[in-house]
């Protein structure tokens, strides 16, 4: 059960307009919230029962140069509310632009169920003229964020859209911007964990330290080479894969291990390794 108190967010139809609907509400609280406090004297000092809005039929309100400043002031700093909470708040903003993106997966692919029926107008006794759509079912879908990691849960339920929902690995890579790391199926869900913002969470040579059997790879990634000590490197030509064992080998001559290097292909290339005990470090010498 302490599975399940961890599901996250439960994303729902009504998602698709997320990000607009957050953005509208906080930032129009914030508007009226500051228009109040910049007119606070004149409305605590106005006696309101004299003040009728309406006068001879027409709508009376009084446009004053200082009403015009406090809405541009009002607006400003809503403007500038927004860039600080984007800025400050970056990974909140993009758990809204994911779940909204959730929701439209679900949405524009057509895994729901609907039915349609007939929407009643303003008069109860003049016939329905509109048809409106009721989603009958709706996929249960949890989002969650967590120390880097993007943990998608999908409930299974053998209905038809069952194999959609199995395979959602290149939808969510490219959708969410992310790299899958594990899909775990577990009784009547589907787990997807995908590693969020690859760019921003890569460290330096200097930062990759192996201690207490595991050894860090990426800010929140981490090879426990104590419980699972097989690592299959693989990568297009080019792509760093030589740097990268070169640096695991550092990082663990750093904790003292005592490491082989083998050369399989007997080819043009042999490692030695040699640690230098006057500087304390170590040296990668790399002949043909």
């Amino acid at each position: 059960m302490p599975q399940f108190n961890k599901r996250g967010n439960r994303i729902r139809a009504s998602d698709k307009s997320l990000v607009f609907c957050f953005s509208a509400g906080s930032l129009l609280l914030l508007f009226l919230t500051v228009v109040m406090l910049l007119n606070l004297k004149t409305i605590l000092t106005t006696d309101w029962k004299a003040i009728s809005l309406f006068q001879d039929g027409s709508v009376h309100f009084t446009v004053t140069p200082y009403r015009i400043v406090t809405v541009i002031v009002s607006a400003l700093v809503c403007v500038i509310a927004a860039l600080f909470y984007q800025h400050f708040q970056y990974d909140r903003v993009k758990q809204l632009f994911h779940r909204q993106k959730l929701a439209k997966m679900i949405l524009e692919n057509g895994w729901y169920e609907s039915e349609t029926t007939q929407g009643n107008g303003f008069f109860k006794d003049l016939p329905a003229s509109t048809k409106k759509e009721k989603i009958t079912y709706f996929p249960k879908l949890y989002y969650r964020m967590d120390n880097g990691l993007l943990y998608i849960r999908i409930e299974i339920t053998l209905g038809k859209y069952q194999d959609q929902l199995l395979h959602l690995e290149k939808k969510l890579e490219t959708g969410l911007y992310c790299e899958l790391i594990s899909k775990e199926l577990k009784d009547s869900y589907v787990e997807y964990v995908l590693l969020y913002d690859t760019i921003a969470n890569r460290i330096s040579i200097d930062e990759v330290q192996a201690e207490h059997g595991s050894l860090r790879l990426m800010k929140n990634v981490w090879w426990e080479y104590d419980k699972l000590p097989h690592m299959l490197i693989a990568g297009g030509t080019g792509g760093g894969k030589t740097y990268f064992i070169l640096t695991i080998i550092e990082a663990l001559l750093r904790c003292n291990a005592v490491m082989y290097v083998l050369d399989p292909k007997n080819g043009a290339r042999r490692f030695y390794l040699k640690r230098v005990d006057t500087a304390q470090s170590i040296k990668i010498v790399l002949e043909n």
